[in-house]
């Protein structure tokens, strides 16, 4: 069976399985689930299965994507009740389907991010934060395969929109997934570099969907 596409989640105490470590994490389910991975040929055969936009550690997501192939036949419904039973804590599969775009056709992102603040009033850096980001340009110092070097993130954010409430400022955010990438953790660096006074004490991020360049949910 191939061109085999697994959503699943990964939340709680997941969010620090580092990529790699996801990676054998899913082979060895698949394996305890009696589900034979189809592997390539050659001197190192590995198993075909690949992963949508990496995920960095510490980060939650709803939104995980995973491409693989099996040697056997077997009903899609019959999968996730299968790895559902072997997959560790915070891992959770949400659906087995046919691929129908390619990864590479991905190109936005929707997140959800917490502000905190310990002893700045969340309620009075607001009107600032949302003034910041209605930038038209926000040029900041990123690390680059080559080094360092400056980025335009105003580019790579769709939308973006905060909201107050608890003691803390939650947002919501569409940004570029790829072509270029603009990891969320980048919103809070730009406060650092450019803004320090609205950097927050802590930040968390969750991916909730993935979509298309024609903002379709990408499948």
């Amino acid at each position: 069976m191939d061109n085999l596409r697994l959503r699943f989640s990964k939340t709680g105490r997941a969010v620090y399985i580092s990529h790699l470590d996801l990676m054998r994490t899913m082979q060895r389910a698949f394996l305890r689930a009696g589900l034979q991975l189809k592997y390539s040929e050659g001197f190192n055969p590995h198993a075909q299965i690949s992963f949508a936009l990496p995920l960095s550690v510490g980060m939650a997501s709803y939104c995980e994507l995973m491409d693989f192939k099996l040697n056997d036949y077997i009903s899609l419904a019959q999968i996730p009740l299968r790895l559902k039973k072997v997959l560790p804590e915070g891992i959770s599969v949400l659906e087995v389907y046919e691929r129908e775009q390619k990864f590479k056709n991905i190109k936005w992102l929707d997140v959800d991010g917490s502000f905190e603040y310990d002893e700045r009033s969340a309620s009075d850096i607001l009107p600032e934060l949302m003034d910041f980001f209605s930038r038209d340009s926000i040029v900041i110092q990123k690390k680059t395969k080559s080094g360092m070097g400056e980025a335009d993130i105003a580019e790579s954010i769709r939308s973006i929109t905060f909201d107050e409430g608890d003691g803390r400022i939650r947002l919501k955010a569409i940004i570029s997934a790829q072509d270029p990438t603009l990891n969320p953790e980048l919103l809070v660096s730009a406060l650092k570099q450019l803004s320090p006074q609205l950097a927050p004490d802590f930040a968390i991020f969750t991916r909730t969907q993935i979509y298309d360049s024609e903002m379709n949910v990408f499948r």
